[in-house]
């Protein structure tokens, strides 16, 4: 089971959050660091989260067309 830990960046649809999670990749020919952000749709049973929340969502079975992923708690 992966997890990953993000920031909520919407809350306007009903029972889902989108959460925004960076990473850090690295060029390979300049070997500089560069931040890259990636959205993740989740499912929020309660409605508990807003935005800007730190949260961690791990990885589970489609839920509809975009949602693969659930709300496990907000740090």
């Amino acid at each position: 089971m992966r997890t990953k830990k993000g920031v909520v960046t919407s809350t306007k649809m009903d029972k889902t959050i989108v959460v925004s999670v960076h990473t850090y990749k690295s060029d390979s020919k300049y070997k500089k660091r560069f931040r890259v952000t990636k959205k993740f749709y989740a499912h929020d049973d309660k409605n508990a989260c807003s935005e800007w929340d730190q949260v961690i969502i791990k990885e589970t079975r489609p839920t509809s067309k975009l949602k693969r992923w659930d709300l496990v708690e907000i740090v």
